[in-house]
């Protein structure tokens, strides 16, 4: 499949670049970038092409891997899809509730195929947890820690390459570690009937309280603002099995956005939709939206 990167941020650089060059059932076409300089070079270091006119790399191809702010995203992702392209994604879907149902109308209208790339659903241990949890029945209740230290004390000055991405900024740990956290609890609890309850932390942190449609109840606590040595994710399940918890995993992202491409080409193949396709992300886009206007409220 020919496919093209949009996007030429540390996120473009350390993952999609890689995962897309390296793969052997893909044709790395080229890279478009709202910085053509910044395309130029990685397009150089992985011996593809850079594009100025991102219509002629849609023209170009048959899929695309966004790695771009989710605003910026989902409108591209429209284009794409109109241009009969199919889509490698990343989390959050979209900014809004609207931007996302344009993506999943566009998708749906062209009738290509969608992947968003949740990290720990193209990870193998964790993604083999999750099916093994979401077979069984009986859960009472969950807690999932998705804590970074991202902005360090706050000033976002940190050495990772992403404490001063303005939309990180913005939206805070609900919206960038929060997808990580719902696409593990969805899929074994159960659609979230509501955000129950949402309170503010330290710095970005926020604590939402879940009621699944399972039957069971959860508490995230997400943040970019953590302690380094509190920084990490857990999830726990507890129910009549006992107590289960999300195995930890040494897997880097490059790896694991291949088994997403692999996942779009499956889909694209198939003409059936993967579990993680744009609909998915709509929904946790939802869901961050709900308890984004509680806590907008409660401030």
């Amino acid at each position: 499949m020919r496919i093209g990167l949009l996007g030429t941020g540390p996120w473009a650089d350390m993952a999609h670049a890689p995962a897309l060059a390296g793969h052997g059932d893909l044709d790395f076409v080229g890279v478009w970038g709202r910085r053509p300089d910044a395309a130029k070079e990685l397009a150089e270091r992985h011996g593809t092409r850079a594009y100025d006119d991102v219509d002629a790399l849609l023209a170009d191809v048959e899929a695309v891997a966004v790695a771009l702010p989710p605003a910026v995203q989902a409108g591209l992702a429209v284009r794409a899809a109109r241009a009969g392209c199919h889509l490698l994604l990343d989390k959050p879907l979209a900014a809004t509730v609207a931007q996302g149902r344009a993506v999943v109308e566009a998708v749906r209208a062209a009738g290509v195929a969608s992947v968003v790339f949740f990290t720990t659903r193209f990870q193998p241990e964790t993604e083999a947890w999750i099916g093994q949890q979401a077979a069984g029945d009986g859960w009472f209740t969950a807690r999932a820690q998705w804590l970074g230290a991202l902005f360090g004390d706050g000033d976002g000055d940190g050495d990772s390459p992403f404490a001063a991405s303005p939309w990180r900024r913005e939206k805070g740990a609900l919206w960038d570690v929060g997808p990580h956290a719902l696409s593990v609890l969805l899929p074994v609890l159960g659609d979230a009937r509501r955000v129950a309850a949402a309170a503010p932390g330290p710095g970005d942190t926020v604590h939402l309280v879940l009621d699944h449609t399972g039957g069971a109840s959860s508490t995230l606590t997400l943040s970019l603002t953590a302690p380094p040595a509190a920084a990490g994710a857990t999830v726990e399940l507890r129910g009549r099995a006992g107590v289960t918890l999300l195995p930890e995993t040494t897997e880097g992202p490059v790896t694991a956005l291949r088994r997403a491409a692999d996942a779009l080409l499956t889909a694209a193949e198939a003409g059936r939709p993967h579990p993680c396709d744009a609909a998915f992300g709509l929904r946790v886009t939802e869901i961050l939206a709900e308890a984004e206007a509680l806590l907008t409220d409660r401030r």
